[in-house]
């Protein structure tokens, strides 16, 4: 009998507030920087599906599941010797050769860890409780062996946990899984603030227009990327433009290809390190604003020199 529910399935989504939700039906998990993944698992046989409902099984052949029939809600990760999640080695998981993706499945392996049961056997849990779906979810994990996040209903627990990872997810116990809905759960991230040196800018869409700008920290007394912030306004990328023209030198750079970028490496006008802006982020890995950055004000009243690799917080 084939599993009661079948794949593609939309996961359930998360709204995001910026204080962490209290209350004897909110319990909090450390929010996990991997990527989102459904895992159909029936009898020796297993499929894994991305946030997007793509499969997943070519990327990382590495994972395996114990027999039974279950579906399963998670993350994907890879952690470094010390356990820090590397969200960058699992990007680069997502590669058209299979032989590159055979050596480092064996090099850095990913791990799935589970925080939601979807069915069970021939029964589909979608329409019961967080708190029986968690119980029964914690029975299978101990007999097949998965790893499962923690699930803490003590609020001071999670605002440490705010203050040295990326943020925490606050779920009702009392909600059903709705798929595709933000409902039942809370993304609670605490942002953070650093000035940056504006190192180049990537047209819009839009001629003459700014897309975005390049960001960079001196680390030592070398200027490097550290990340991007776009989303401007229609008006500020067109008068963005002007105000960086005489900082133009006529030359370009370029960024490390992502998994986004299909492997092409995206190039930037580059400009003279003399304008600096403040930006606000959420989380940062790997020497790397994740995510992007959000606008807050350009600093005329800061020399681009003070602008240090040391001062970008990456304990969350």
């Amino acid at each position: 009998m084939p599993l009661p529910l079948a794949p593609p399935i939309k996961p359930q989504l998360a709204l995001t507030r910026k204080q962490l939700p209290e209350g004897e039906e909110w319990a909090y998990e450390p929010k996990l920087d991997g990527f989102r993944a459904i895992v159909f698992v029936d009898g020796d046989e297993f499929y894994v599906q991305s946030r997007g409902g793509k499969p997943f099984n070519r990327y990382f052949p590495e994972l395996s599941f114990a027999p039974g029939r279950w579906v399963l809600d998670g993350e994907l990760v890879i952690r470094d010797a010390d356990g820090n999640l590397e969200f960058d080695s699992l990007q680069e998981r997502i590669h058209p050769a299979q032989s590159r993706i055979e050596m480092l499945s064996k090099e850095i392996p990913a791990s799935y860890v589970v925080f939601d049961l979807l069915a069970e056997g021939d029964e589909v849990l979608c329409e019961r409780p967080l708190q029986e779906r968690r119980d029964r979810l914690e029975a299978i994990a101990e007999k097949a062996g998965l790893e499962l996040t923690t699930l803490s209903p003590d609020a001071d627990q999670a605002e440490r946990w705010l203050n040295s990872i990326e943020g925490v997810m606050a779920k009702d116990l009392t909600a059903p899984y709705v798929q595709g809905k933000r409902k039942g759960m809370a993304k609670i991230k605490r942002e953070r603030t650093i000035d940056c040196v504006v190192m180049g800018w990537r047209p819009g869409k839009e001629e003459g227009t700014v897309g975005s700008l390049i960001l960079g920290l001196y680390d030592g007394g070398e200027l490097r990327t550290v990340g991007h912030i776009s989303g401007f306004s229609k008006a500020a990328k067109q008068s963005m433009r002007a105000m960086l023209a005489p900082l133009e030198t006529g030359k370009s750079g370029s960024a490390e290809p992502s998994r986004w970028t299909g492997g092409r490496e995206l190039e930037w006008v580059e400009l003279r390190p003399e304008l600096v802006i403040e930006v606000g982020y959420d989380h940062a890995a790997s020497g790397r604003i994740r995510h992007g950055a959000r606008f807050h004000a350009f600093r005329d009243d800061k020399e681009p020199s003070e602008c240090r690799f040391e001062q970008l917080d990456e304990g969350g």
